[in-house]
């Protein structure tokens, strides 16, 4: 379910006391000229940021006719309630709240589907990209005739020192390097979710979007029809001030669905890649119990018995809590889920357990068995995963 908050502007002076103060915001806030710039603001936990970041944009903006669009994800922080309380004394902003969804990329298609100015500028809700770099990403597009206009850490000029450690750069380094194999353009900050882009170009790739995981930008360049002209801009990624970052597993895992997916130009449902690759982990952890059980002197057939269900009940947690996120499982729901899953994937289990004795009597090889085995239960746990469990629709 999609709630859309209508922006309301103050109260004109000299209105009539007896008007109802919403109705003379609600059209006041009708009779402004149309944005020519949207700013779409994906947000979950960030109640502390809105209002800095709406200071923030006036200042960046000024002279621009200019909205910022914020799509929360029912924050249980109560960001929507800040940017309600907003929106009825600024008519720039507009609120999206969305709920039973999650996801950055997703957020963004709908705040930008929502906008009906011609360009539209992506920034993250926590501060940490630069407002001030808004204008160049701005003249970029509507002066300059870009058809995107990035915000880059790894150009003169710029700097991804708001990093938050370590394994935060590694894995932003690591993709740069990964995705700048298959992008169909040179740009040294393809991980980048700080932009500007023409609306009507978006909108013309958002059929072919994947629509998951929190890399907007690489989705929409492996997506457009044709080459965009594209132009980066440098700035400085600064230190987050508060809230926390949504970096975890969840954030690999989608990434490496979406390279997926489009490795595959969506034959295979990204879903499914999702649920392929947390199956890729319950191979690992079958494995594991595996080895050791045979160093603890269990027989094969066993310790690949005791291999499996430890890796059913692992691959439920991890799809419950990642792959099937927007329709989690929780409570008591969640144990009967869980209680469901192990019996009807018990079918699957069998054959895993069957195949997996067949291969070992062939050629003796523990490793080679036990996968072969735990990989023909990954379709059928899909199939009844989907419909019967989460019940996707």
């Amino acid at each position: 379910m999609t709630v859309l908050l209508s922006s309301m502007a103050d109260s004109a002076p000299g209105a009539q006391r007896d008007v109802n103060p919403r109705a003379v915001r609600a059209a006041e806030g009708m009779a402004r000229p149309a944005a020519d710039i949207s700013i779409v603001v994906p947000c979950y936990n960030e109640r502390a940021n809105v209002r800095p970041l709406v200071a923030a944009l006036s200042v960046a903006l000024k002279g621009r006719e200019w909205e910022v669009i914020f799509v929360d994800d029912n924050s249980p922080d109560g960001t929507i309630d800040e940017i309600r309380a907003l929106a009825e004394m600024d008519a720039r902003v507009r609120g999206i709240l969305r709920i039973g969804r999650r996801g950055l990329s997703s957020a963004v298609i709908e705040g930008v589907l929502s906008s009906s100015a011609p360009i539209v500028a992506v920034m993250d809700g926590d501060m940490q990209h630069d407002e001030s770099c808004l204008g160049a990403l701005i003249d970029a597009v509507a002066r300059d005739g870009y058809d995107i206009a990035v915000g880059s850490r790894h150009v003169p000029g710029g700097d991804n020192a708001g990093l938050a450690n370590g394994w935060r750069t590694f894995l932003s380094d690591a993709g740069i390097r990964l995705v700048q194999t298959l992008m169909p353009v040179r740009l040294s900050d393809p991980m980048s979710g700080f932009f500007a882009m023409r609306r009507d170009l978006f909108e013309h790739a958002v059929p072919r979007l994947s629509g998951t995981g929190f890399k907007i930008l690489l989705d929409v360049f492996l997506s457009a029809a044709e080459r965009p002209r594209v132009l980066e801009v440098p700035f400085i990624f600064r230190p987050r001030v508060a809230g926390e970052s949504k970096l975890d597993l969840l954030v690999l895992l989608q990434f490496m669905a979406m390279m997926l997916d489009k490795f595959c130009r969506g034959f295979l449902p990204i879903r499914f890649l999702g649920f392929c690759l947390v199956g890729l982990v319950g191979i690992l952890v079958n494995l594991a119990v595996l080895g050791i059980a045979r160093r603890c002197g269990v027989g094969f057939a066993e310790g690949q018995g005791i291999g499996t269900l430890v890796a059913m009940v692992a691959n439920f947690w991890m799809n419950n809590a990642l792959t099937y996120r927007d329709c989690r499982l929780r409570g008591g729901r969640m144990w009967g889920g869980l209680v469901l899953f192990l019996l009807i994937c018990s079918v699957g289990a069998v054959a895993d357990i069957g195949i997996a004795r067949a291969i070992f009597r062939s050629d003796g090889q523990w490793d080679q068995a036990g996968a072969a085995g735990a990989a023909i239960a990954v379709v059928w746990n899909y199939a009844v995963s989907s419909t019967l469990i989460w019940r996707v629709r």
